[in-house]
């Protein structure tokens, strides 16, 4: 009687799972604003190609000359790698030009759309 309690209850537990789908463990894009595109151009200083995602370090002359420092959150670099980015893509000191989704809290951050070179040669493919 235990042995066909345990096949029932294995068989029910089975039965369920087979219903449902993949759940993916992942943060909001809630803290980009995806309805302001903002292009930047700047200064590679370092491409991050880490998981969960990889980053763009840039550095971003205001019009009085002062330095920023961007911090830009791509895709994972499984995800990158599909799209025709490689570790090597981006070299620090790199001039580079991006359309981003900036934070909504107005800090120097985004999530990537796009990248180009500054003669317009797209870097990958469009992200978003």
């Amino acid at each position: 009687m235990r042995l066909y309690l345990a096949l029932a209850g294995a068989l029910v537990l089975g039965a369920a799972t087979l219903g449902t789908g993949a759940v993916q463990a992942h943060h909001s894009m809630a803290m980009f604003d995806q309805q302001k595109k903002v292009s930047l151009t700047g200064t590679v200083r370092e491409f991050q190609w880490t998981n969960p995602h990889c980053y763009i370090q840039l550095m971003v002359m205001d019009a009085n000359g002062k330095a920023t420092e961007w911090s830009m959150e791509m895709g994972a670099p499984m995800y990158l790698y599909a799209h025709g980015w490689r570790p090597s893509t981006l070299k620090a000191g790199q001039t580079i030009k991006i359309s981003i989704y900036p934070l909504r809290n107005g800090g120097a951050g985004g999530v990537v759309i796009d990248a180009t070179t500054p003669d317009g040669k797209p870097l990958g493919k469009k992200l978003s």
